[in-house]
């Protein structure tokens, strides 16, 4: 019996990872797993480029709009959750795709959550209380103090990044990165990457146009409906946070749009950067040829049916 095999399609936001993704499960017969950590949530779809409805009736998709902004869901949470998943859905399929631009999710799913002690939740709460009132600029001069390994790798705009890494230095006195690299678990898988990319300038493009498709489609209205929950940790990303600012009257309306679109590519810089630390990754064009793509896969997937049999 040949290797069970999770394809893992990556990419920077906008790249094109959901059609392609699509494409993969209807040639292998299968089903997708998402895991973009943004498209979770059932309040943010407009925002997080949820795929459309014909989208989702193209291939079975989980994991997909299935919590609420107001439920605690945490990258442990997920790794559970899916690999249950994974398990499930393994006993009809050899084969499964996996698609995110989260490359923390990814990680966690294929290759196991660094082990970390249990501290004193009332430093999470402080912190918390400390961004409302200081903002974000204080929580990471204070990262930047306890562990500067780990401050110029992380996403210092992201703010559950921020507190999970400052509640475990506080309550350990040890940096967060002295926890990293643990040994971790063998998967009941192997994983196959396959990364779309493309010259900075298209990319930026398809940001752009991306955005302007989410303003038109009613991106504004959902911020709104949104804006009374603004300090949720669900909330606090690209699409939305540049929305609120408008909404608190600090910029206008096309000042905070073009925001979006400047912090989109930022966050597409941090996801290629992210990912390029993965050798494993077979990385092709986002324009390349639909046959091209299988054809490469059906030859990877083959050697490591080989290696199984070897």
């Amino acid at each position: 019996m040949g290797p069970k095999i999770l394809i893992v399609v990556v990419g920077p936001t906008a790249i094109g990872k959901t059609s392609l993704a699509i494409l993969l499960a209807k040639h292998f017969h299968t089903e997708i797993i998402s895991a973009d950590s943004r498209q979770f949530y059932r309040e943010m779809g407009i925002g997080t480029a949820v795929p459309s409805e014909e989208e989702l009736r193209s291939a079975p998709h989980h994991l997909i709009q299935h919590k609420s902004i107001f439920e605690p869901y945490s990258v442990g949470d997920f790794q559970r959750e899916a690999l249950n998943l994974l398990e499930r859905l393994f006993d009809s399929h050899d084969i499964l795709i996996l698609v995110g631009g989260s490359g923390l999710y990814v990680d966690a799913l294929v290759h196991g959550l660094d082990e970390f002690p249990k501290v004193d939740p009332g430093i999470r709460e402080a912190l918390g209380h400390r961004l409302r009132q200081e903002g974000l600029e204080s929580l990471q001069r204070e990262l930047l103090q306890r562990d500067p390994e780990y401050y110029h790798k992380v996403d210092l705009g992201n703010p559950h990044r921020l507190i999970r890494a400052l509640e475990i230095s506080i309550g350990t006195q040890r940096p967060y990165s002295s926890f990293l690299g643990q040994s971790k678990p063998e998967r009941p898988f192997k994983a196959l990457y396959i990364g779309l990319e493309a010259p900075r300038e298209n990319l930026y493009q398809r940001i752009d146009a991306r955005v302007d498709g989410m303003m038109e489609s009613g991106l504004l209205g959902e911020a709104g409906k949104l804006y009374p929950h603004r300090q949720l940790n669900a909330l606090q990303t690209v699409g939305y946070k540049e929305l609120f600012e408008y909404l608190d009257g600090n910029c206008s309306l096309e000042t905070a749009v073009s925001e979006i679109k400047k912090n989109s590519r930022r966050y597409a810089k941090r996801q290629l950067t992210w990912l390029r630390k993965n050798k494993n990754i077979l990385w092709v064009e986002y324009d390349t040829r639909p046959n091209t793509i299988l054809e490469r896969l059906t030859k990877e997937i083959n050697s490591l049916k080989d290696a199984q049999n070897d």
